[in-house]
């Protein structure tokens, strides 16, 4: 399955790939493999929250880290040794394609004896310490449905190629048939939200589906359903019993895929250097904006620019007024959003709710509009949050010398 889009991986990153329906299917799998059941995991609190119920399904107790408040990267120095002591592994997240200090953590990793999985799904195309995102970790998972807009697909990455039998067999455990009526609706999307755009029916559509239940998340986070939660995280580890959640946004995340779904992958992912280029030229100009600045590294073709903006959702309503979806918002985080029930909080939750409160996600490809909008209806740079800078840097820059993002002048960045 997906044998060429393999070896097109594997030539990119240069490590042994496994191509699979999603990329949390890949994170599942790669827990599975690497954590066993009732270890503690590092990640960020900052996250999609199907990544966070895509762990407790792998039967994990998520830990949630510290974060660098400009840039929503992991802050490993903030973690308490305490703390990395009961740890069984970590998990990068590389939001928007930012990259988490993947060298320090790698180093942290080896010294205790667990495993490091970078969780890559925004972060094609990216590199810190010299290296792409994804070449740090006993394992990586890349998603096709971020720079290539396949909607579909995603690779596992492995540092030791004589494991991809066993993780080939995990995988197609876990693959649910091909359906032809799956792949019929996978073929006409691109037509249908074309259409629905070029109509300018997109608030009619979304209307429709709420109105048949369709349409999941009212909000930014899906519903939590603690007393449902509770006893799926009973049954853990399994995927089954989080079906409900970890499906959301992407209802064929297991299904194997067809020839006509594979067919398109291939050919998004032929020009997916083509659309790194545009995103890293993108993510040129909206660092040049009032909302954030130039890091000390070289701009990296992120999958989205936080920009940090005093008022978010008055943000996110001027875009939408002209007709602008912002997407990508993970506020609150996670540790707010499931409670101490599910998760351990990081030692100091402030950092984190200030970027999710103030990270504006901007699509490079929109760079242009994007900022004249915000600058006619008068949106205002976000004030740095009080831990924002750090000794030596006067500025309030990113830390990191390939960070690519730091925030507006004196202070907090994206």
């Amino acid at each position: 399955m997906g044998e060429a889009l393999e070896a097109r991986m594997r030539d990119r990153i240069g490590r042994e790939c496994l191509y699979l329906p999603s990329c949390r299917l890949g994170l599942y799998v790669a827990l599975r493999h690497w954590c066993r059941p009732g270890g503690r995991v590092l990640m960020s609190p900052v996250n999609d929250d199907v990544i966070f119920f895509v762990v407790l399904a792998a039967g994990l107790r998520p830990v949630q880290a510290p974060l660098d408040p400009r840039d929503g990267s992991i802050d490993e120095s903030a973690v308490p040794e305490e703390t990395w002591r009961t740890l069984d592994a970590v998990i990068t997240t590389n939001l928007y394609g930012n990259p988490d200090p993947a060298p320090g953590l790698r180093a942290r990793c080896d010294a205790l004896g667990i495993p490091l999985l970078e969780d890559a799904a925004h972060a094609i195309g990216s590199s810190v310490g010299g290296r792409p995102v994804g070449s740090y970790g006993e394992a990586s998972v890349f998603s096709l449905s971020k720079h290539t807009a396949a909607k579909t697909g995603g690779f596992l990455a492995v540092a030791d190629p004589a494991l991809r039998e066993a993780l080939r067999e995990a995988r197609d455990h876990l693959l649910a048939p091909s359906r032809l009526s799956a792949e019929f609706a996978y073929a006409l999307r691109p037509y249908a939200e074309a259409s629905v755009r070029g109509l300018r029916l997109v608030r009619a559509a979304r209307a429709a589906m709420r109105l048949l239940g369709m349409e999941e998340r009212e909000g930014i986070r899906m519903p939590l359903r603690p007393g449902e939660l509770r006893q799926a995280v009973a049954e853990a580890p399994a995927l089954t019993p989080f079906h409900s959640w970890v499906r959301v946004d992407m209802h064929d995340y297991r299904i194997r895929p067809g020839r006509a779904r594979l067919h398109r992958t291939a050919r998004l992912l032929d020009r997916l250097d083509d659309r790194l280029a545009a995103h890293r030229e993108g993510t040129r100009r909206l660092l040049a904006s009032p909302w954030a600045a130039p890091g000390a590294g070289p701009v990296q073709p992120l999958f989205r620019v936080p920009l940090l903006v005093a008022d978010r959702d008055a943000a996110v309503a001027a875009l939408a007024r002209h007709r602008i979806t912002t997407g990508y918002l993970y506020d609150p985080p996670l540790d707010d959003y499931a409670s101490a029930r599910f998760t351990d909080p990081p030692p100091d939750p402030e950092p984190a709710r200030w970027f999710a409160r103030h990270a504006l996600p901007a699509d490079p490809l929109r760079a242009d509009r994007i900022t004249a909008v915000l600058d006619a209806a008068g949106v205002r740079p976000a004030e740095p949050p009080p831990k924002a800078r750090r000794t030596g840097d006067p500025e309030g820059g990113a830390g990191g010398p390939e960070s690519g993002v730091r925030g507006p002048e004196g202070g907090g960045g994206g």
